[in-house]
């Protein structure tokens, strides 16, 4: 049936901030939806608090909200907008909660809205575990025994009757939240108290183990008519166990016989249709290797992390459809590249997404899987093979490996390397590919990992491939079989002791080239030509090469701590600004979560790793006039130097001007040219000189590697002691990897993002953060305007500004953090000469898009062309306040303690014409339970008791219980505090700890000296027990002081009648 025309206007929810388990992947999915829905002609509303997305740009939707996604501001937005109908099943969770909630509470009711697609009905029928077992059984769908429990007790009666081991899924949780396997009591109880805390309805399924079975998903699609396809079945090569979002996926399946390739589809489509499910939904199933046997494990009745990997692996857009579906359009309705909506997509190559984790950044943690969601972000390629689609996801990862081997495992024991591959962790694939290596039948790896034969083959073929390419150095023919194989330029170069420039020429001279070939969504059944693209070792090139002018955008790859969707945003902008002026626009990239790797956002795609050999071989086909390498964070800048010595032209920022702003000893020499003051310091290449150094200059000091991204392993140490410790153990130092030894100064700390065309330079705004130095400015909240520095100040910093855009030469983007002392002296700490984290959040807040005033700068317009004629235009009158986003509960042993080294994973955006209600509604939109009511608990070092003394006593002032260690509780009784006493965790108490996961603590406060390293700590284990318990907790006093004027402003303080 034709779309529906008693519709106008459409409420759009999105995901919010990025935490580990809700990524890119719904910013990819809601920008489709929106653009798809205007496309229809219908007036589109959205509400979304992530400033970082391309989706909260005011071009995707008619209108945006960048709100907290709450009950209470959805409600205000409905009453006000009062659209027609909204659509449910693109926001994720998070959206589909909401959706869920606004139809219970009436509120949908009472202002006439309609969901569209999906109906609640169906939603809770998915969601809730014993209404989707009760479905499953009425089917004859085969559903693992379990039940619903809603207490410890209820759990462990459970477990009995079922036997252990069992999985505990809490319901209405995201990226498995807070389950878990348990083999015995003990461990269930402890998994239980958390999964229970985590459910917002207080419910967990306890089910059979069947740790070990195969795990398939398809993804799926329906429209109003019941017809229903599949768009994409994926197999996850670890078994159940591991979270499918950090499970190594390949898609088609690879093992499945045709018989269970059906009965699961079947299974998948009758599941669909009983639930009346209007649009994607994604379908888990658990296979028994030996046997027919099977279970389904969930379904996802909404547009999934997975339906983003399917769209770019088929090339079919699931989020598009599905809101064309939505609005009553029917799949043979639905027109795509080349065929309607209703045909199956074909695929005629292998696709592989391999996971990207933070454990690189956060070494102290445990990097074993469960099914708790522990990835940032992750990468996808594309191959002919299984072997050559592996190997070119394993080089774009970006963690230092080129290939399946990682020195890291070249010293293990064969008993050690056994151990390491029984359970999953992040980097179980070079470890398996070791003990290939060393012979271990593949049997014996079967029954460790459970890991299909298959898969452990073709690792095998790659490992014998290996020998076979060392024994035959510069031999044309080996070479070319190698390529075929997907091994890279750097590994084939290490086997045969050659610089990797040397095996490029050869391949030059031998003509050894890869082709491009088409996604098409139907394996070129049908005359086709998409603009999307992935090479392979074989005689046809389907990419056609047009004799129009060419700029190349390199993206920013997997997303992760410190690089995150910001870099897209950019991206994006770019492509957009080049088509418009009249450049066919090509991005290289490899994250499958992102809108610049929707293929129509470009004129041509490449799905390739951004490396410098593939990245080379794609411009030795396209023949650009420049290559763009600042807007794709430090992935693309790290490939200038690399592409600029084989002769690629690098417009914008040139290399010489990255060397001047990246490299210490050139970007010193600015510094002094310039006269702008810096903190003392000096790079290091030994211990000893890293010792000398902070002697000179005085502790504190800040020490971190050069060239990082993030904060990686920086921190700051106030003693010899702690120094040598850092330099030993948290960073690899030598002459090819200094480290920076510089003084740590405490002060405000400001940030601006500008654009400098090489004779001017615009500022759109000045950040101010409210946390002092010693924080990330990642994991600081940010506000512009400046709230508390001066116009001298202000004036300095645009000084500085504009004399080392000129000084460096940048040409487009960059960025510069400042520090301010009580003095109100100005010192630069780093220059970055790139697009920068802070882009998309100062560009909406100011109403200048930087990355589009860039880009033209690039392609040699001028400031002044554009209409910038003043260098710092007027200060907006509202406030904007961005706040960091974390996902400390999922990852199992890391400090929740802000430092130097970047940890969050998103950022939410408030604004108000107030200051305070503007931070209120930023920290609501983060995540932050704010409670104007309840208990604090406080443990603070002595070196801050007298900065936390008026704080606490705010907190008093406004009725709040205090309970505090005994240290703290001493100092602050002496001032007038009533405070309760609690006794230490390390004295063998558990008060503490008990109060918080009772619920009875509102807001944990916890600093920390900082020397200490210790893991094992009261302060460290207090602030795990405050994250796992989802209780609000602050590290950080700044960031207590901020809170403490939105709750003064928003409660209703208690007084006696004759009180002052």
């Amino acid at each position: 049936m034709p779309k529906r025309t008693d519709i106008k206007k459409i409420l759009v929810i999105g995901s919010g901030p990025i935490v580990i388990g809700q990524a890119a992947e719904f910013d990819y999915a809601g920008t489709q939806a929106c653009l798809a829905l205007k496309e229809e002609g219908y007036e589109v509303v959205l509400a979304n608090s992530n400033p970082a997305t391309i989706m909260t740009d005011t071009v995707i939707a008619d209108k945006v909200y960048m709100e907290p996604l709450t009950l209470e501001y959805l409600g205000k937005i409905l009453r006000y907008e009062r659209p027609d109908a909204i659509v449910p099943g693109i926001g994720g969770q998070t959206g589909l909660n909401l959706a869920v909630q606004l139809s219970r509470k009436g509120i949908l009711d009472e202002c006439q809205v309609e969901m569209l697609g999906t109906s609640p009905d169906s939603i809770e029928m998915a969601e809730d575990r014993e209404k989707f077992k009760a479905l499953c059984e009425r089917l004859g769908e085969p559903v693992l025994p379990s039940v619903i429990t809603h207490s410890i007790e209820e759990g462990v009666a459970a477990a009995e009757k079922i036997g252990y081991p069992v999985v505990l899924r809490p319901a209405f949780t995201l990226g498995g939240t807070g389950g878990g396997f348990a083999d015995n009591e003990e461990e269930l109880r402890e998994i239980m108290k958390h999964a229970l805390m985590l459910s917002p309805v207080r419910q967990v399924l306890v089910e059979k183990s069947i740790k070990g079975f195969k795990e398939i998903e398809y993804e799926v699609m329906r429209d109003a008519n019941d017809t229903a396809i599949t768009v994409c079945n994926m197999e996850n090569i670890d078994p159940v166990g591991v979270h499918t979002g950090d499970s190594i996926v390949v898609a088609p399946s690879q093992t499945l016989t045709n018989k269970e390739y059906h009965m699961l589809r079947d299974s998948a489509l009758k599941i669909i249709r009983a639930l009346k499910i209007e649009g994607g939904c994604n379908v888990q199933f658990a296979l028994d290797p030996q046997s027919f046997d099977y279970f389904l494990i969930e379904v996802n009745p909404r547009v999934s992390r997975s339906s983003a990997l399917a769209s770019k692996a088929s090339g079919y857009p699931i989020a598009r459809v599905s809101a064309k579906i939505a609005v009553g359009m029917t799949l043979d309705e639905i027109p795509l590249a080349n065929t309607p909506a209703s045909f199956e997509p074909a695929l005629d190559y292998v696709v592989t997404k391999i996971a990207r984790f933070p454990f690189d950044k956060f070494n102290t943690v445990s990097n074993r899987l469960s099914t708790q969601m522990k990835a940032t972000g992750e990468v996808m390629s594309v191959g002919r093979t299984i072997e050559e689609s592996l190997l070119k996801a394993v080089r774009s990862l970006e963690v230092g490996v080129n290939h399946i081997h990682s020195g890291k495992f070249d010293g293990y024991a064969q008993s050690e390397l056994e151990e390491y591959v029984r359970e999953g962790r992040d980097d179980r694939l070079y470890a398996l590919a070791e003990l290939i290596r060393r012979g271990t039948p593949l049997s014996d790896l079967y029954r460790l990992t459970k890991i299909d034969c298959l898969f452990l083959e073709k690792i095998k073929n790659i490992t014998d491939l290996e020998q076979e390419v060392a024994a035959h150095p510069s031999d044309p023919a080996v070479l070319r079989k190698a390529k075929k194989a997907g091994f890279s330029d750097s590994f084939i170069a290490e086997l045969w002791k050659m610089p990797e420039r040397a095996l490029f020429d050869l391949r030059l001279r031998e003509e050894i080239f890869p082709v491009y070939k088409m996604i098409d969504t139907c394996a070129s059944e049908f005359k086709s030509y998409v603009p999307y693209f992935y090479s392979t070792y074989e005689e046809e090139n389907e990419s056609v090469v047009s004799d129009r002018k060419k700029i190349v955008v390199l993206g920013s790859g997997p997303i992760r701590i410190g690089q995150g969707v910001e870099f897209d945003y950019s991206t994006v902008h770019a492509i957009k600004t080049i088509r418009e002026n009249g450049f066919e626009a090509i991005i290289i990239n490899n994250n499958p979560e992102t809108v610049s790797t929707d293929y129509t956002t470009s004129d041509k795609l490449y799905f390739e790793p951004l490396t410098l050999e593939d990245v080379m071989n794609i411009l030795l086909l396209e023949k650009p006039e420049g290559v763009i390498a600042s807007l794709g964070g430090q992935t693309a800048i790290n490939l200038a130097a690399g592409l600029h010595a084989r002769g690629v032209r690098i417009i914008g920022t040139d290399c010489d001007a990255i060397e001047r702003a990246e490299n210490r000893d050139a970007f010193e020499k600015v510094m002094e040219e310039l006269k702008i003051p810096q903190p003392r310091g000096e790079a290091v290449t030994n211990i000893e000189d890293g010792v000398r150094v902070a002697e000179e200059i005085g502790y504190p000091v800040l020490v971190r590697p050069s060239y990082v991204l993030g904060g990686r392993a920086m921190q700051i140490v106030g003693s010899e002691k702690a120094l040598r410790i850092y330099l030993e153990t948290a960073v690899k130092i030598d002459e090819k990897q200094p480290v920076l030894v510089d003084k740590y100064i405490t002060g405000k700390e400001l940030e601006v993002d500008a654009v400098c065309d090489g004779t001017d330079v615009f500022v759109p705004g000045i950040m101010e953060l409210v946390e002092k130095t010693g924080i990330h400015s990642g994991d600081s909240i940010s506000v512009y305007p400046t709230f508390s520095v001066s116009r001298k100040v202000k004036d300095t910093i645009l000084e500085y500004t504009r004399k080392l855009g000129l000084g460096i030469g940048i040409v487009g983007l960059y960025n510069i953090q400042f520090i301010v002392d009580k003095e109100e002296n100005v010192y630069v700490i780093e220059v970055n000469p790139r697009s920068s984290r802070t882009v998309p959040f100062l560009s909406k807040a100011t109403g200048y898009c930087l990355a589009d005033i860039g880009t033209l700068v690039i392609l040699g317009k001028s400031l002044r062309e554009q209409g910038f004629t003043e260098m710092y235009p007027r200060e907006k009158d509202k406030w904007y306040v961005k706040v960091p986003a974390f996902s400390f509960s999922k990852i199992v042993g890391l400090d929740a303690y802000l430092s130097p080294e970047m940890k969050s994973t998103g950022e939410a955006i408030g604004y108000d014409k107030s200051l305070t209600r503007a931070l209120y509604k930023a920290l609501q939109a983060s995540g932050m339970n704010v409670a104007n009511y309840g208990t604090l608990f406080v443990s603070v070092t002595d070196a801050d008791k007298e900065e936390a003394l008026p704080l606490v006593r705010r907190f008093y002032n406004l009725g709040f219980n205090i309970e505090a260690t005994a240290g703290t509780a001493k100092f602050l009784k002496e001032h007038g505090i009533r405070t309760r006493v609690k006794k230490k965790i390390s004295e063998g108490a558990t008060d503490i700890l008990d109060s918080i996961r009772k619920g009875y603590v509102n807001y944990v406060i916890s600093t920390r000296d900082v020397d200490s390293l210790s893991q094992q700590s009261d302060g460290y284990m207090i602030r795990r027990c405050a994250v796992e318990n989802n209780v609000t907790m602050f590290t950080a006093l700044d960031t207590v002081r901020v809170l403490l004027d939105v709750l003064e402003e928003t409660t209703l303080c208690i007084s006696t009648v004759d009180a002052d």
